[in-house]
């Protein structure tokens, strides 16, 4: 019995260190480096400056929309589809918007560091949503790029795994350490490092291999989705006018909330345009992909209406890049689109929605102090993070991608009752520590059992949350098809992060009335929509597999 085992894993363990050491494998690691810094510094770190400079709260909540450039990058996510960026071309497609991004984002970063909350409020904030917009630009050319170059001996699961690893590696520097750096030096020269690691971080797009060319363009589709060319010119006018408008109503509210004497209310904003967004931006072309490919149209419905031909030709190329990634992921899913929607919308919404609250809870209803907080949380909390990303990349390989799915699912929402216990004084949590001797333990090193309770709750959460994070990237990253992935992936991380956002106005006011108890219960609850959703997509994908 032993011999086989021992076998077993000494196999194991040879194919994953052969695994790790593939020049892809490193590769994902730096890249997942270079997309979590800039996030870090411009969404985050940035606002710790203006803390210190003291910057009006109302200021910097208006200043942190930036972030919505994350949330709706798919508007542009075409465009590293189309051509290489000229300054780049060389390099090819993936690798030369990657590069021009980096090169954008550290340039932006430099220009922050350059400036003083104090004098050059404007040009700090103009930077760093320039630097969110390439920011977001880079994420989806390096999605695109794990899911392109994915093969049988680096396996997209592991390829979405070591991603995560680096970007948390990159959140921990570009948060943590910045803070530390902070202490010892001016902010000025803290973003200066910052934007000297960025391109630092250029070595790895420089080390990637540029995977096979994919051109959208050689997919004829006068025998693809649409015969008739004026048809499909009218499909992709309708969707670009939709995505148009969206950005319009988008750039003009971060305009205004930079520019405006009286900044626009975000909260409003989010609540009565965030679901018409959704709606034209997603919702309206997944429906018309869906109508069309169930019916097929062969001939124009459009009786008298021609278009001239360098118009066709524009627009058989957009309807290529933009429409016809939706048609075929409704031809491929069928109904089974509304379960995959669902399971998106769900599978990290707990996270999704209280994480802005964590702060208030920490140090408004818990009273911790700052330090205790970052060490816990930005510390430890990044520990329990690997650990989790680690366990996922684990369960990954040796039990699959959808048993790995439904156990994040379970466990994201179960450790929001950790936060519960906490906010109701930790009934649950001394016990455990009683139980396990882990409270004996921590006294012995120094620590109170006060911080222990949270170290408790936070490494429960963490794990969990790596976990999650990391087979989730996996799962949409396996469900984004080769030739589409870049909008394909773009639409399924925006729809994640979506969701969390409108949702937050809503909890806000919950826990003004009911406390943070009782949300946590809450969000515990809206978490098991998401486990229900993964078990049913794990039926559906084991009745899809051939039989023996």
């Amino acid at each position: 019995m032993n011999g086989p085992s021992a076998s077993g894993s000494h196999d194991w363990l040879a194919r994953a260190s052969a695994t790790l050491g593939n020049r892809k494998t490193v590769s994902m690691i730096a890249l997942g480096f270079s997309a979590g810094l800039p996030f870090a510094l411009l969404t985050g770190t940035i606002n710790a400056w203006f803390s210190a400079a003291h910057v009006d709260l109302a200021t910097i909540g208006v200043l942190s929309w930036i972030g919505l450039a994350y949330a709706f990058k798919f508007l542009w996510s075409p465009g590293v589809n189309l051509m290489p960026p000229f300054p780049f071309a060389r390099f090819g497609r993936r690798r030369g918007w990657i590069l021009l991004c980096q090169c954008v984002i550290a340039a932006c970063i430099f220009v922050i560091a350059s400036q003083e909350p104090g004098t050059g409020l404007g040009v700090m904030a103009l930077a760093a949503a320039v630097g969110a917009f390439a920011s977001a630009t880079q994420d989806m050319s390096i999605d695109t790029w794990r899911i392109e170059v994915a093969d049988t001996a680096t396996p997209i699961d592991l390829l979405s795994a070591v991603y995560q690893f680096g970007y948390r590696i990159a959140a921990f520097i570009g948060g943590a350490g910045a803070l530390f750096l902070a202490d010892t030096m001016p902010w000025n020269m803290v973003f200066g490092v910052g934007g000297g690691v960025m391109l630092l971080a250029t070595i790895g797009a420089l080390a990637a291999p540029e995977p096979e060319l994919r051109d959208v363009d050689n997919q004829s589709s006068k025998t693809a989705s649409l015969s008739s060319p004026h048809l499909r010119a009218v499909v992709v006018s309708a969707v670009m006018l939709a995505w148009a408008w969206a950005g319009i109503i988008l750039i003009s509210f971060m305009v205004g909330a930079v520019t405006a004497d009286t900044p626009p209310d975000a909260k409003a904003f989010t609540s009565t345009y965030g679901p018409i967004i959704v709606i034209a931006t997603v919702i309206f072309p997944c429906v018309l992909a869906a109508l069309i490919a169930h019916w097929r149209p062969t001939t124009s419905l459009l009786s008298g209406v021609t278009f001239p031909g360098f118009v066709l030709g524009a627009t058989d190329r957009l309807f290529s890049a933009i429409v016809e990634p939706f048609i075929e992921l409704m031809s491929r899913l069928k109904w089974a689109a509304v379960l995959v929607l669902v399971l998106i919308l769900s599978y990290r919404l707990t996270d999704a929605v209280w994480g802005p609250f964590a702060y208030p809870f920490y140090l408004g209803e818990l009273q911790y102090t700052n330090t205790e907080v970052a060490l816990a949380s930005k510390t430890f909390g990044v520990l329990m993070l690997i650990i989790g990303i680690s366990l996922a990349a684990w369960a990954l390989v040796r039990i699959g991608r959808m048993p790995s799915m439904l156990i994040g699912a379970v466990a994201a929402a179960v450790t929001n009752l950790l936060y519960a216990d906490l906010a109701n004084g930790s009934p649950g949590i001394d016990g455990f520590l009683s139980a396990t001797a882990l409270g004996a333990l921590g006294e012995s090193a120094g620590i109170d059992l006060r911080m222990l309770r949270l170290m408790t709750a936070i490494a429960g959460e963490n794990v969990a949350a790596g976990f999650a994070g990391a087979v989730f990237v996996a799962y949409l990253s396996a469900l984004a098809n080769k030739l589409h992935g870049a909008v394909q992936f773009a639409v399924f991380s925006s729809l994640t992060m979506l969701i969390g956002t409108l949702g937050r106005g809503a909890l806000g006011e919950m826990i003004k009335t009911d406390g943070y108890a009782d949300v946590f219960v809450l969000t515990m609850w809206l978490g098991s929509i998401g486990v229900a959703a993964c078990a049913l997509e794990w039926f559906r994908q084991s009745r899809l597999k051939p039989g023996p």
